[in-house]
C-alpha cells in the first residue's frame, strides 16, 4: 500500500548525488524565506491539530506554533543553509607501499525515515538536515499533528518545484498506524530508522523495525548539587533546567543533593512556586521544605517518582550522604541523555566526568543547552542516547556514513 512511497524516494535519493551545494543554500534559504510568509497558513493548521488535544497533555506544549516558535524554526534552516556539507570529506588518505591510494570518504547515508509524534517543527528540521547532508528522507508523524505537518510539507514541496529540484526526495507517510508498520519494514528502500518521541514510541521501534535503528531517547535528566556548590548559581541552573520548557527532553527531572546543602534547599527551590513546580521529595527534603515550600505542590516521594520524564511542572529531590550515593542514584535512572553537576571541588567534579555515563554532561551549567542549535550545529535531527554510530545531538556529520575508495594502476593482489 505504502510501496510508492518507497519507490519514489528511493529513486529521488540519486538527483541528491548530483545537486550542487550552492543550490542546496539557494533551496534553504527559500524555505526559511517561506516558512516566515507563511506563518498565518501554518498557524491554521496547527490551531486544528491543538483543538484536538487536551491542553494538560503534556505533549500540547511540543505540538503548538506561534509566530515566534516559527520564527526560530525559520532561523534554524537558515543557520542549516550556511553550513558546509560534510559529504566528499576525505576522513583519512594514505598510500599503501604497493601503491594503491585509499581514501576513507564521507557520504550521505541514502534515505532516512524518521517517526515522530506531536512534533511538526521536526518536519522541517529533518529535511533541512537531510538535504544539506545529501540524504532523501521519509516522515512519518504522528495524527496529533496530522494538519500542521501537511501544510509545512506543501510549502516543502513548492520551494523544492521553485527551484527546479526533485520533491519526491521528502515523502510524508498518511497518519494511520499501517503507514509505522510499513516504514519499519522498508528494507531495501530506507537506509536507517530514528524514532523521535514517547520511551513507548522507541521502544515499540527499538523492537520491531527490521531497519537499522538510531534511538533518540528519553531524557531522564538528574542534577547532582555537590556539597561545594555555589547555592547561587545552583538555584539559577536548576530552576532554567526546570522551567525554561517542561515539554522537552532536556529538562530537568530530578535534584541529587549532598545532605550538607539540605540547609539550602529552600533557596534552591524557591522560585520554582512561581511557576507551580509540584515537587515529590524523599523524606529528608520534606521536612527541610515543610512549611517552605506551598503545601499543595509538596508531596513525599516515592520509589515511583524517581527515573520519571516528567514532561511537565514536576521535579523529584533526592538526599545523598556523598558523592558514591549521588552517582548511584543517576546510575540507577538516568537514560543516558543529560546529566549535571554543580560543584567547586574539582576532584568531584573530574569524577562526575569520568563517571557518569550519559550523551551530554554538565559541569556548573543547565541541562537545556542539549540541544543541536545550542550545540552549533544548525539544528538537529534527535539527540542519541546509544553509543553506535552517534551520541547526542544529531546534526550534518551524524547523518553520514562513509566509502572507502581504492585507486590503482591496473593493480593485482598476489596469490
Amino acid at each position: 500500500m505504502y510501496k510508492h512511497h518507497f519507490d519514489k524516494v528511493k529513486a529521488a535519493a540519486r538527483f541528491l548525488s548530483r545537486i550542487k551545494a550552492e543550490e542546496v543554500t539557494d533551496i534553504l534559504e527559500s524555505l526559511s524565506k517561506a516558512l516566515r510568509l507563511s506563518a498565518q497558513i501554518i498557524l491554521e493548521a496547527n490551531k486544528k491539530d491543538l483543538a484536538r488535544m487536551d491542553v494538560s497533555d503534556p505533549k500540547y506544549d511540543r505540538l503548538k506554533l506561534t509566530e515566534k516558535r516559527i520564527d526560530v524554526i525559520a532561523g534554524d534552516v537558515a543557520n542549516v543553509a550556511k553550513l558546509p556539507c560534510p559529504v566528499g570529506e576525505v576522513m583519512e588518505s594514505k598510500k599503501m607501499d604497493n601503491g594503491l591510494l585509499l581514501e576513507k570518504k564521507r557520504v550521505a547515508l541514502g534515505v532516512v525515515g524518521v517517526i515522530y509524534e506531536a512534533r511538526p517543527n521536526v518536519t522541517i528540521d529533518v529535511f533541512a538536515l537531510c538535504l544539506r547532508s545529501g540524504n532523501a528522507c521519509v516522515l512519518k508523524g504522528g495524527r496529533d499533528a496530522e494538519y500542521s505537518n501537511r501544510v509545512l510539507v506543501q510549502i516543502i514541496y513548492e520551494v523544492l518545484i521553485k527551484h527546479g529540484a526533485n520533491p519526491e526526495i521528502v515523502q510524508l507517510l498518511p497518519v494511520e498506524r499501517a503507514a509505522t508498520e510499513a516504514l519499519m519494514n522498508a528494507v531495501g528502500y530506507v537506509d536507517v530508522l530514528i524514532p523521535r518521541g514517547s520511551q513507548g514510541l522507541i521502544n515499540a521501534v527499538r523492537e520491531n523495525a527490521k531497519l537499522p535503528v538510531i534511538e533518540t531517547g528519553a531524557g531522564i535528566v538528574h542534577t547532582y548539587i555537590d556539597g561545594s556548590a555555589n547555592v547561587e548559581m545552583a538555584q539559577k541552573v536548576v530552576y532554567n533546567a526546570k522551567t525554561r520548557r517542561v515539554s522537552v527532553c532536556n529538562a530537568l527531572d530530578c535534584i541529587v543533593i549532598h545532605h550538607h546543602r539540605l540547609i539550602d534547599l529552600p533557596t534552591l527551590v524557591k522560585d520554582m512556586a512561581n511557576e507551580h513546580v509540584e515537587i515529590f521529595a524523599d523524606e529528608s527534603a520534606y521536612e527541610v521544605l515543610k512549611g517552605r515550600y506551598p503545601e499543595g505542590l509538596l508531596n513525599k516521594a516515592s520509589e515511583q517518582d524517581f527515573g520519571i520524564e516528567f514532561l511537565a511542572y514536576k521535579l523529584s529531590i533526592k538526599t545523598v550522604a556523598n558523592v558514591d550515593e549521588a552517582f548511584d542514584h543517576i546510575y540507577a535512572y538516568s537514560s543516558r541523555h543529560s546529566e549535571a553537576i554543580i560543584a567547586n571541588d574539582e576532584l568531584v567534579i573530574q569524577r562526575f566526568l569520568n563517571e557518569v555515563d550519559a550523551a551530554a554532561v554538565y559541569v556548573n551549567a543547565s541541562t537545556a543547552f542539549t540541544d543541536g542549535a545550542q550545540f552549533g550545529l544548525g539544528a538537529e535531527i534527535g539527540i542519541s542516547t546509544q553509543k553506535l554510530h552517534a551520541r547526542g545531538p544529531m546534526g550534518l556529520r551524524e547523518l553520514t556514513s562513509y566509502k572507502w575508495i581504492i585507486q590503482g594502476k591496473g593493480h593485482t593482489r598476489p596469490a
